[in-house]
């Protein structure tokens, strides 16, 4: 499969990649893929011609060539990649955008991945563990949260009253036991 042109060089990855979506099954037998957006709006992944694809650190650089809507997902086109074997071959790799490509959040909104590894403390003081993923339910976010046991925080503004990305806490209205 050939990567975009400017992989060919072998161009060093941007050590600001955050993983944006996941590449699922093929699509097809002309080299499409299922592309799964960790983002509120699938589409979004459209506004990039090229993304990085990888997986346990290495990543090379794909040209986006076709994208569509498909079902909750979306499915995608990469430009080399001309059938279904050569598909297969890029399934459960990451798909990920420099952080310098990215818009810049909103205030009091974040992108997953800046909340991955923040250490989780209660109004009470107590460490809860730190954020290990975050899921998505149909009403809202939840953090998963790792310590002593494993905790399903929602992400909403009653609960989570403070995100402190410089000090890498969140401050959250959940009692120790709950």
């Amino acid at each position: 499969m050939k990567p975009s042109s400017a992989a060919k060089t072998n161009p060093m990855p941007p050590t600001d990649l955050v993983p944006m979506a996941k590449v699922g099954s093929p699509f097809g037998v002309r080299g499409w893929v299922h592309v799964f957006a960790d983002t509120e709006y699938p589409d979004s992944l459209f506004d990039y011609d090229e993304l990085w694809l990888g997986r346990d650190g290495v990543w090379r650089l794909y040209t986006l060539e076709e994208a569509q809507l498909h079902g909750k997902g979306m499915v995608a086109k990469f430009s080399g990649c001309e059938d279904r074997d050569q598909a297969m071959m890029l399934r459960n790799m990451d798909v990920a955008i420099p952080r310098s490509d990215l818009p810049k959040p909103d205030e009091d909104e974040f992108y997953w991945a800046d909340l991955i590894g923040l250490e989780v403390r209660n109004t009470q003081g107590e460490t809860l563990g730190t954020v290990d993923s975050l899921m998505e339910s149909g009403a809202h976010d939840i953090l998963v949260v790792k310590g002593d046991r494993q905790r399903l925080i929602p992400f909403v503004r009653d609960i989570v009253l403070n995100v402190d990305n410089d000090a890498k806490v969140i401050e959250v209205e959940w009692g120790s036991d709950y």
